[in-house]
């Protein structure tokens, strides 16, 4: 069983930055693969970005937020975290981080096994 709690989460100005933080219980940190979504209301959970397991630093970002947005982990910490930079009011949702199997698509929702419970992010014009 792993639990990830969220956090950095705010009000912010377009053009502003963000970094969230999910730390991670347990000692098997390393051995997931892990994935930031996001969820605005009304709509479907969307993929953000996903760092691969261990400590190779394999990383993935959707095309809306690449070059903005940089996915990293600390394994020794067990963090997870999302540096986001020049936000814009398209980016407001709530953000969750999620862990997955080493060998799972990072891009889909339904192959992520943990979720933490969220943290807002509102971007204003």
């Amino acid at each position: 069983q792993v639990q990830l709690v969220e956090s950095g989460g705010g009000l912010v100005q377009a053009g502003d930055s963000l970094r969230l933080s999910c730390v991670a219980s347990g000692r098997t940190f390393a051995t997931y693969a892990m994935g930031w979504f996001r969820q605005a209301p009304g709509k479907e959970r969307e993929f953000v970005a996903a760092i691969s397991w261990g400590w190779t630093g394999i990383t993935y970002y959707a095309d809306s937020v690449k070059g903005r947005f940089t996915i990293s982990r600390d394994n020794a910490k067990s963090t997870l975290s999302l540096q986001m930079n020049s936000l814009e009011p398209e980016d407001t949702a709530a953000y969750y981080c999620g862990a997955a199997g080493a060998t799972a698509t990072l891009t889909k929702a339904e192959n992520y096994i943990y979720w933490g419970q969220g943290t807002q992010v509102t971007v204003s014009s």
